[in-house]
């Protein structure tokens, strides 16, 4: 385990040093934050009876989307690791005495964690100040926060694993980049990053909510609003850990396949 804290230490501080690249995306995430946040207010005043989430609720909901944009969206790939099978760097990390697939899966946490948090902290610390109904609320009580912590780990680690199956892709694939589009295409749509989940069909929403696109974003930012309780949110909390084991299980199956199959092409 301290191999791979090691990986996770390295690529963290390598990390924090985009600063300019993080300044940029908060001030694009700020501008986002608010034409969303408008946009959805106008649906509110129109039909509050029919609207699915409280305005307090969804300001909430789009201001963590916003403040852990990094953390938790699909298209964060780490672009070394993409071209490590293509390049031949991927003989270097076979001959390692350790697990590629935990070694990556470190390496990937590492990478949308240190983006994370020079971007989270100027969004939250401008948020909370904001009016009642366009600023980001205290969570409901202090269950909920902790859950919500635990839950944005536990939807942290179910998108890594499920982007560590794209990465496995990549060995059995000449590119890697049309399975990438399509599947960020699709995680981004279901895991309620451009439209969140309580706004789709009661039918729809039992789906997700069963598969592994439920288990990311949509869980800690709901229950930080509130708007998950009781036994929705222990069967939420219970979705994450199912999906993660199965996830991960998968992932580590492709990745034995891949180790005894690959060729390492170049001089």
């Amino acid at each position: 385990m301290k191999k791979y804290f090691s990986f996770f230490r390295l690529r963290f501080v390598m990390g924090l040093q985009y600063r300019s690249a993080a300044l940029a995306g908060v001030v694009t995430q700020f501008f986002w934050g608010f034409m969303e946040i408008l946009v959805l207010r106008a649906f509110y005043e129109a039909d509050p009876i029919a609207y699915p989430m409280t305005i307090e609720a969804t300001c909430c909901y789009v201001w963590l989307q916003q403040a852990f944009l990094a953390l938790l969206s699909a298209h964060n790939f780490d672009r070394e690791l993409m071209n490590c099978v293509t390049n031949g760097g991927i003989a270097y990390e076979l001959c390692r005495p350790i697990s590629v697939y935990n070694m990556w899966f470190a390496r990937n946490i590492a990478v949308k964690t240190s983006q994370a948090m020079l971007r989270c902290v100027p969004i939250l610390g401008v948020v909370i100040f904001l009016p009642r109904g366009y600023g980001l609320a205290a969570p409901r009580d202090g269950l909920h926060f902790i859950l919500f912590l635990w839950t944005l780990f536990m939807g942290l680690s179910v998108l890594v694993a499920t982007q560590m199956i794209i990465y496995m892709i990549m060995f059995f694939t000449l590119s890697v980049e049309g399975v990438k589009s399509f599947f960020m295409s699709i995680i981004e749509l279901l895991t309620g990053a451009v439209i969140p989940i309580p706004f789709f069909s009661e039918k729809v929403q039992r789906v997700l909510e069963i598969l592994p696109f439920g288990a990311m974003q949509n869980v800690p930012y709901r229950i930080y609003s509130g708007d998950l309780t009781g036994t929705q949110m222990g069967r939420a909390v219970l979705m994450q850990v199912f999906w993660l084991a199965v996830l991960t299980a998968l992932g580590k199956i492709l990745m034995g396949r891949a180790e005894r199959k690959v060729i390492v092409q170049g001089g």
